[in-house]
């Protein structure tokens, strides 16, 4: 896949990510994710500071993201990359809404924008440092 392929593939319909992160032990950590890209081809989520997924982030920005496709005939896209991490709530409510939209639609986009854009939650964005895809695998 391009990278314009893997873009077009990441901000399609509503496929959960899986979002891989390495505990303090070096054990790994997978977990899903609802996800938005931004204007700059950044993976933007939230999560829980105190969540598996948080702790380690903020302990050690590498990541990889895994989003498929799991009909027939499969595709994926990884994402590698280091995380940046905000608390700002402001600017967290424009994403939290924004991935509200994408994942519950337009008209619960506000009331889950503002439930999920509160104290103890952080603002992530993932820059991408490699991308791989693969299309139609099966064929």
């Amino acid at each position: 896949m391009s990278p314009a392929e893997a873009r077009a593939f990441l901000a399609a319909g509503t496929k959960t990510g899986k979002l891989a992160t390495v505990r303090s032990d070096g054990r790994p950590h997978v977990a899903p994710i609802w996800f938005v890209l931004d204007d700059d081809g950044a993976v933007v989520f939230t999560t829980g500071a105190d969540t598996v997924k948080g702790r380690a982030m903020q302990r050690d920005p590498r990541v990889s993201l895994c989003a498929d496709d799991e009909s027939p005939p499969f595709s994926y896209v990884r994402v590698d990359g280091e995380v940046t991490i905000s608390d700002d709530l402001d600017e967290m409510l424009t994403w939290t809404t924004r991935i509200a939209a994408r994942y519950m639609g337009e008209d619960l986009a506000e009331s889950y924008g503002k439930r999920n854009a509160v104290k103890g939650e952080l603002l992530v964005r993932l820059r991408p440092a490699k991308i791989v895809g693969e299309k139609n695998v099966s064929d």
